[in-house]
């Protein structure tokens, strides 16, 4: 075996056997290992029962009774050791008693764990034989000696072939926790391995029970498979198992639908190249997913078909799909925002010496500065899905010149040197639409000129809008409101008249 144990396994793998129990590696850790490469966390089982690994370890590495050294909150014989190690994949080792599990009546949770003698009773619950191996850990004269390998499913074989196949049968399994459905194509894709052919058959037989899985649970296993090498082939590898209508059913509304002469794939052909390549850039979990739904709008906004086929607002129209997606699949409000906000002005144009730095920040106030990074590396991404060779072209670079040249203009509210309250005060008037409507106009001035933010002058600008109507200030705050960049007028127009696209 390659991989070195570190010191916080090996002595709790010791004490263990001191005290006359057994302890093995097994699970993803011993997976890891075998494949040799580095565990994400060590795990132990053994034959001790949880009340005795605790008694064991109560003040392991000089733990008090204030600050014990273990940790027990589950119904599922896991015992947290903690460590003194810096690294945090060592600074809790998981130390589970052998178990063996009931029926799954909710295809989510066993209805009851019952602790098991042997190792082999142990493995023999788990889901793939690649996560049913064991090691046993034994000492001689104190020096740590790995035993044999405790393999009752040939999954060590299996690791060499690069299959994954279940624990027993297939349907089985699979009924007992229908989230190893996506798991399977989880760990096809981390590890670039391939589904033994009755596993592949049962998982597709079997897509529909995903239905009943908690929505935190799949958006969990998304993320991990979103997160891998192989994300790409993931997703391809859902839709044609029958995953994918039960996760993200909208990307599918893109198999079959072409796009016009300036595209040679179809929608779901172009955003899954468009995910591979943020992958392959080792991008953020939100630019990656914010570019497998950069362009999930289109089938509903296509407009004829062949060359000449439209998708008018299809970012709009996508913006708002994401946001429904990302709340059925229970993701964090931030995640939620940030991903659809990226979708929704994903579509921009800039081409140098065409758009003015008023224009730039008029861009920068509609997107905000914080989300330029991410945008145009959906941006990238959405060049290479469709085919070009280029992902950052110059007019790109010109652009983030740009922002570099006016970033610190004033191109949001707070940027404004004059606020709500003073402006109340000022006025002598309380919080109304009215309030809001001058602030309104009052940014629009300041983008289009930044030297008339300064106080005095806003002062006087707010007293000349104070004299108009309501009326005549929601016109011109609307108007303001729906002053577009540069980027979304003018030459922009031609430039999606001849793309197709709004």
């Amino acid at each position: 075996m390659k991989t070195k144990i570190p010191f916080e396994v090996e002595n709790i793998a010791h004490i263990l056997s001191n005290a006359g129990f057994e302890a093995y590696l097994v699970g993803g850790c011993l997976r890891d290992v075998l494949l040799r490469g580095t565990p994400k966390d060590w795990d132990i089982a053994t034959n001790a029962t949880p009340s005795e690994v605790q008694n064991l370890f109560y003040s392991y590495g000089g733990r008090t009774k204030e600050d014990p050294a273990t940790v027990y909150e589950n119904t599922f014989g896991t015992v947290g050791i903690k460590t003194e190690s810096e690294d945090e994949t060592l600074k809790i080792i998981e130390v589970t008693t052998f178990r063996i599990e009931g029926k799954y009546t909710d295809m989510r949770h066993p209805d009851e764990v019952k602790f098991a003698k042997t190792i082999e009773e142990d493995l023999s619950r788990r889901d793939f034989t690649m996560n049913a191996i064991g090691l046993k850990l034994g000492f001689k004269n104190k020096k740590l000696e790995t035993g044999d390998i405790i393999d009752p499913f040939d999954g060590a074989s299996d690791l060499k072939k690069k299959l994954i196949r279940t624990v027993g049968d297939p349907h089985h399994r699979f009924q007992e926790d229908a989230l190893r459905l996506m798991r399977a194509v989880r760990f096809a894709a981390q590890l670039g391995f391939e589904l033994e052919r009755g596993t592949r058959e049962a998982v597709r037989e079997n897509a529909g029970l995903l239905e009943a899985i908690a929505k935190e649970r799949v958006r969990d296993e998304l993320v991990k498979l979103i997160m891998t090498p192989r994300a790409a082939e993931g997703i391809i590898q859902m839709e044609d198992l029958g995953l994918l209508k039960f996760v993200i059913p909208e990307l599918r509304e893109g198999i079959a639908c072409g796009q016009n002469k300036h595209h040679i794939y179809t929608v779901f052909d172009h955003n899954v190249r468009a995910l591979n390549y943020t992958v392959e850039k080792n991008y953020s979990l939100v630019v990656r997913l914010s570019s497998l739904l950069h362009d999930v709008g289109k089938p509903r906004t296509k407009r004829g078909e062949g060359a000449d086929s439209t998708f008018y607002n299809h970012e709009v129209v996508g913006g708002k799909m994401t946001l429904k997606i990302m709340d059925r699949l229970h993701f964090s409000k931030t995640i939620t925002e940030d991903v659809a906000h990226l979708v929704r002005c994903h579509l921009f144009y800039y081409n140098v010496g065409e758009v003015t730095e008023a224009g730039v920040r008029r861009f920068l106030s509609r997107v905000g500065l914080e989300y330029v990074d991410d945008l145009l590396k959906v941006r990238e991404a959405d060049r290479i899905g469709s085919g070009v060779p280029k992902a950052f072209p110059y007019k790109l670079r010109h652009l983030l010149f740009m922002i570099e040249k006016v970033k610190n203009d004033p191109i949001s509210p707070k940027m404004v040197k004059l606020n709500g309250s003073e402006l109340m005060e000022l006025l002598s008037i309380p919080p109304s639409r009215k309030i809001g409507y001058i602030l309104s106009i009052l940014l629009e001035d300041v983008i289009t000129d930044p030297a008339k933010n300064e106080k005095e002058s806003l002062i006087v600008r707010a007293k000349e809008l104070n004299l108009l109507s309501d009326v005549e200030l929601a016109a011109m705050a609307e108007k303001a409101k729906e002053q577009k960049e540069e980027f979304e007028s003018g030459v922009e127009e031609e430039m999606k008249k001849k793309y197709y696209v709004k």
